[in-house]
């Protein structure tokens, strides 16, 4: 059964404490299909223009794939794999030309008309599914530190501060091929958020805050708030930030409620 929704969203980016901006962040409406929407977040690495290359890049890619994507006949998960691998084999070629080291994240998932949404991601960029402010599931990075959470020598928290907690195993432009990490919600319903994020984001939060905020603002203050608050907590340190908020709500449910207070207790 198809479920009516609407869909409200916001983007936020900011340089951080960096000299220059890496990250892109997009929230396309397909030009065709109402209700078809693609979401991408690319962390661009690699020197000043390099990484700002790669990130470029995979946007472009994400943008003329999508355009020309049919939801009611192209599979989802094809048309992700396939910006995925172009955006890759491109990113390479600029490296050989131009002798950088441009590499990227990626993390993009597609909502389609009827309610299905799929993503995908390499690296460390994330995506959070919430469900009525509780997490559904989310990413898991593509790092050497997410290596050792996952054969137990680290616990999340200490992952967060290890020495080497910037080194991917996996991403756009390496030597090998990219990882492709698919991911499917058979049917978004209203009280659904995605949360998809750069890590100079979501390292300065624990799950329970990210859920907190996103329950009780909208995705616009939401994605001030995340910004203004992780700025705050890198201590002048902090990376380049990009986040994409996505609610799914009731299109009967016109009230807003009165949202509660927001209270996150600084981590040190």
């Amino acid at each position: 059964m198809t479920i009516a929704f609407r869909i409200t969203a916001a983007t936020g980016i900011h340089k951080g404490d960096r000299s220059y901006q890496q990250d892109q962040v997009a929230l396309i409406a397909h030009p065709r299909f109402n209700g078809c929407v693609l979401g991408v977040v690319a962390d661009g690495m690699g020197g000043r223009s390099g990484g700002r290359k790669a990130a470029d890049q995979v946007m472009l890619t994400a943008r003329q794939l999508f355009e020309r994507y049919s939801p009611q006949a192209d599979d989802a998960v094809a048309l992700l794999t396939h910006i995925v691998q172009e955006a890759h084999i491109v990113i390479r070629l600029t490296a050989i030309s131009a002798e950088l080291e441009p590499h990227s994240t990626i993390a993009a998932f597609v909502i389609n008309p009827r309610g299905d949404c799929h993503w995908i991601h390499a690296g460390d960029s994330r995506i959070y599914h919430f469900q009525q402010g509780q997490l559904a599931f989310r990413t898991s990075d593509h790092s050497y530190v997410q290596a050792l959470v996952d054969r137990g020598d680290l616990t999340e928290e200490e992952a967060c501060v290890h020495p080497h907690s910037n080194v991917l195993i996996g991403c756009l432009g390496a030597e090998s091929d990219p990882p492709n990490t698919t991911h499917l919600i058979p049917q978004l319903r209203p009280g659904d958020t995605l949360l998809a994020c750069s890590d100079g984001v979501w390292h300065y939060f624990s799950t329970n805050e990210l859920a907190e905020v996103l329950v009780s603002l909208t995705p616009r203050e939401a994605s001030e708030f995340l910004i203004d608050k992780a700025r705050e907590r890198s201590r002048g340190g902090g990376d380049n930030l990009s986040l994409l908020v996505v609610k799914i709500e009731a299109l009967a449910d016109e009230k807003r409620l009165p949202r509660p207070a927001m209270q996150l207790t600084p981590q040190l």
